[in-house]
């Protein structure tokens, strides 16, 4: 039997939440064994260039990524784009007018925290960003983690970070016919990130399924770090219910605060067709 590459197809640098600089988290790519990887920062294409140049130095295979936020059902929903040309001027902008709302969510986000007594949120959180373009929960976060509000960066997302806590603030993000054309401007493949972390039924996922492929998407991650091993089997057979390309990806965002590794997930069932099928 023919053996797999070792693909990964969903990690952040700190272009937009992650903690290492794209060469950096090339190079720990490599040194995981990863073969095959694509850097999906949310929103955001400025890494790509340099995680592309210093894996041709390493030999390994790049595939230039993103991540987009996007808003359905009252809550959001992220998209990975892989294989997209970062140059194409639709997606350069299309993620550009998404950036410019996280700017505006992270002031609300810091009055919230204002409000239940922790003060300095907002210059905290832009302490941790490498792209003043790009400030998210994550960044949040890591500051509470910092002042000792909390003890690690689950724990911020769980007790303030996430709906009815007091830094969460909702907000609309690009719709999903608007996020996929970005993507599928840039040629890119549209891939659900994570399913198994939104908190929808069943028939909601379903529902939000059929949306996505009518808007053009084509995959779904199966294998991915949020995911249990009874979501791999739940979402594989979605994937060949619903006839999606299955993906597999860490999330990882850096050590220490990441569950998974790079490289480091079970691979995709063999009767699945995956995305990198026809690469």
């Amino acid at each position: 039997m023919q053996r797999t590459p070792n693909y990964d197809l969903h990690c952040h640098s700190n272009a937009s939440d992650g903690l290492l600089a794209p060469a950096e988290l090339v190079r720990r790519a490599v040194g995981s064994g990863v073969e095959i990887l694509a850097l999906t920062d949310h929103d955001e294409i400025c890494g790509l260039a340099e995680a592309r140049a210093e894996a041709g130095k390493l030999g390994l295979r790049f595939i230039d990524g993103v991540e987009v936020s996007i808003s359905w059902g009252g809550i959001t929903i992220h998209v990975v784009g892989l294989n997209i040309d970062p140059n194409n001027s639709r997606l350069q902008q299309g993620l550009q007018s998404i950036r410019q709302g996280r700017t505006e969510r992270a002031k609300k986000m810091a009055q919230d925290l204002e409000r239940v007594g922790i003060p300095g949120s907002l210059e905290g959180a832009y302490a941790y960003v490498e792209n003043p373009n790009l400030v998210g929960r994550t960044h949040f976060a890591r500051f509470l983690v910092e002042k000792r509000y909390v003890s690690d960066v689950k724990s911020a997302f769980q007790h303030y970070l996430v709906s009815g806590k007091p830094g969460y603030v909702p907000h609309q993000w690009a719709t999903l016919e608007d996020g996929l054309s970005y993507i599928k401007a840039g040629g890119g493949i549209p891939v659900v990130a994570h399913p198994g972390r939104y908190k929808l039924t069943r028939t909601e996922m379903r529902k939000f399924l059929g949306e996505f492929k009518e808007a053009g998407g084509a995959g779904i991650e199966v294998i991915t770090s949020s995911h249990t091993p009874e979501q791999y089997l739940e979402y594989a057979i979605l994937a060949k219910e619903c006839g999606f390309l299955a993906s597999r990806g860490s999330d990882f965002h850096g050590p220490g605060e990441s569950r998974v590794d790079l490289g480091r997930l079970p691979n995709l069932a063999a009767e699945l067709k995956p995305v990198w099928h026809d690469w």
